[in-house]
């Protein structure tokens, strides 16, 4: 049989750094560990500062350091290459970590991996095209500071938030929608963005104006094919745009508006419209754009794995709901 060797502890550090201060040589230090002369002259010749000497601390961070061979990412050529290309088709590090772990059954790489091996490579070689990776472009991390607050204007028939249904708060009932204006940099340009809170699928349209009219004709253009089941609430801020929403209750849809001044309280959208911006950032010029890429854009979006939704996609989730409705509308009445 070979001969096994055991580490040196942060123990036998301890011990080594007080016989030596008691100035024992390097045979008795050796004995009194039970361990070779050589061991300890390696140790003390490798481990110890130049300036502080020799200290057990020092000497197991020193260690440390040189066992470490780079984060599994660095270490993974095939997993590294796949991170990269899903961070490149706008998945954030936690989608990508827990789809991995759903198609493996087992967790393959975590989000904070994805995240530290991204700002390392930034601090490394300074480089800050890396941060184009992440979400939100961010090169170090931290909280910003957010801005707050939209417009409110009189809207007849108003009904506030804190009569919606309660159902539609904790996003277990389908057919809770949520609507919003994307705005871009350039004039007159938005996408009319309608969120379901349950599946978080988002349907989209590209307004030539923000009239109230034009935007209610959307809005019932995106939502009237779908089953009435899951039309059943939309909540809007309280711009001037949605100022025509009684027309929509020919669809049996609630309206509901946010408390002036609280665009937080359709967190769904604005989640959703955050999530857009990745694909379509502000300075985007609409018209450049043509269908067929907005309609990409849009799938991409919906083909994206949620946390929140156990890391399926909304497009999944959306359709399990549409054909629970269609295969219950069509089952034969029960018999008396």
């Amino acid at each position: 049989m070979g001969t096994t060797y055991a580490q040196l502890s942060i123990e036998d550090r301890c011990r080594i750094a007080g016989l030596q201060e008691q100035g024992r040589s390097i045979r008795q230090i050796a004995a009194a560990l039970d361990r070779a002369p050589s061991t300890v002259a390696r140790e003390l010749e490798r481990n110890a500062g130049r300036q502080v000497g020799y200290h057990p601390a020092y000497a197991q961070e020193q260690t440390r350091a040189r066992r470490w061979k780079g984060s599994k990412l660095e270490r993974d050529e095939g997993l590294r290459r796949l991170v990269l290309d899903r961070l490149g088709q706008g998945w954030s590090p936690e989608q990508i970590a827990g789809r991995l772990a759903r198609q493996q059954a087992k967790p393959s790489v975590s989000h904070e991996t994805i995240y530290r091996f991204i700002y390392a490579q930034i601090a490394r070689t300074k480089n800050y095209s890396w941060r184009n990776y992440l979400p939100r472009r961010k090169s170090k991390r931290g909280c910003r500071g957010r801005r707050g607050g939209s417009s409110t204007s009189f809207i007849e028939g108003r009904i506030p938030l804190a009569e919606r249904p309660p159902e539609a708060s904790d996003r277990q009932t389908p057919g809770h929608w949520e609507a919003d204006l994307m705005m871009f940099a350039k004039y007159g340009q938005a996408v009319l963005a309608v969120h379901e809170r349950s599946s978080r699928i988002l349907l989209a349209a590209r307004p030539d104006n923000k009239t109230a009219n034009l935007i209610a004709d959307l809005i019932e253009q995106l939502l009237g094919p779908i089953p009435s089941q899951l039309r059943r609430t939309i909540t809007f801020d309280n711009g001037t745009e949605f100022a025509r929403h009684s027309r929509l209750h020919s669809l049996d849809l609630k309206t509901f508006f946010c408390d002036p001044y609280a665009p937080w309280q359709k967190g769904g959208i604005e989640n959703a419209i955050g999530r857009m911006r990745r694909l379509m950032p502000r300075k985007t010029d609409l018209a450049a754009v043509s269908d067929r890429r907005f309609t990409a854009l849009l799938q991409t979006y919906n083909a994206t794995p949620r946390k929140c939704l156990d890391f399926k996609t909304p497009a999944e989730l959306f359709l399990e709901q549409l054909l629970h409705f269609k295969c219950e509308s069509t089952s034969p009445p029960a018999r008396g």
